[in-house]
């Protein structure tokens, strides 16, 4: 039933992303039920990135990356930049380290990621040792709301959805610090125009799946507002969300290819079935134009 149920939701190109009825997947513990109450996020069961999970993400998206485009579009954000075997970047929500190990080894630059999860860190320090690039890329634990990082140092800064419910201004102040003159900029976060309602169902099960607070995603203006104050001259926002959506929906359709030719164990199917629900509501919340995922491109002042 459980897989099943995720061929249904990705299988089928050009079908709309809407959230599953109540109780389509009969097998799923009661810890990831669609008919919770749409109460305030309750901590979560189960750590947020198993390896179960991690595994999951490396099919879809591609060997440590944990959101739609991968490879592809972390070079299409830093091509800009210029970056090169000269440069320090600071990379901001650095992921399972598919990010930095694509970076260092492709572009040559000096990666100084950080990470909110110490799962995903673990895993990115683990990845980067394996294909030998510690020395170029480092990757530590940090928290949005007390960041300090080492004052003018980095040439360029990427920011991959790394607030993480935390207030944008001590993190875009740590950003700003740590960056040279001239230093380019360019930061992808989910806003919330409008703010969201937690008690809506939908809301409330994006908001658990996700382990965000409705109630602390920033406006696209109050980011834009925040970045000029800081002294960065704002060159570009873009509304990545289309692009967001094609991309996660081809990378599920191709895993749901995949399946077809090497059945997952009901224990890979659940984490499955976990992992496609959030995608379901992240998606349905996007379609709706209730979540979008913005670009800014910005430089800072000399």
């Amino acid at each position: 039933m459980a897989m099943s149920a995720v061929k249904n939701w990705f299988g089928r190109p050009g079908k709309p992303v809407a959230p599953p009825p109540p109780r389509a997947v009969a097998d799923i513990p009661p810890t990831a039920s669609r008919d919770e109450a749409p109460a305030a996020p309750a901590a979560p069961a189960r750590p947020a990135w198993t390896p179960e999970r991690l595994i999951i993400t490396d099919t879809l998206w591609g060997e440590g990356y944990h959101s739609p485009g991968g490879e592809i579009e972390v070079l299409r954000l830093t091509k800009p930049m210029g970056l090169s075997a000269a440069s320090t970047l600071l990379l901001l929500g650095a992921g399972a380290g598919g990010a930095s190990c694509s970076l260092a080894t492709r572009l040559g630059v000096w990666v100084n990621g950080f990470e909110t999860d110490p799962q995903l860190a673990a895993a990115a320090v683990e990845r980067i040792a394996h294909k030998n690039l510690s020395k170029r890329a480092q990757i530590e634990t940090w928290n949005p709301e007390t960041a300090v990082f080492r004052e003018k140092f980095h040439h360029h800064g990427l920011v991959l959805e790394a607030l993480n419910g935390a207030r944008p201004e001590p993190a875009l102040a740590a950003i700003a610090a740590t960056l040279k003159p001239n230093a380019q900029l360019s930061l992808v976060e989910l806003v919330a125009d409008t703010p969201l309602d937690p008690h809506d169902p939908a809301v409330a099960t994006w908001a658990r799946l996700e382990h965000r607070d409705p109630a602390a995603l920033p406006a696209e203006t109050a980011i834009t507002r925040i970045l000029g104050r800081l002294g960065f001259d704002v060159r570009v926002t873009e509304d990545m969300s289309q692009r967001h959506m094609h991309q996660a929906l081809t990378g599920w359709r191709a895993a749901v290819r995949g399946m077809g030719h090497v059945a997952p164990s009901r224990r890979e199917a659940l984490s499955y079935v976990n992992e496609a629900e959030l995608w379901l509501f992240r998606l349905r919340l996007l379609q709706l134009g209730r979540l979008r995922l913005i670009r800014w491109h910005a430089i800072k002042g000399g």
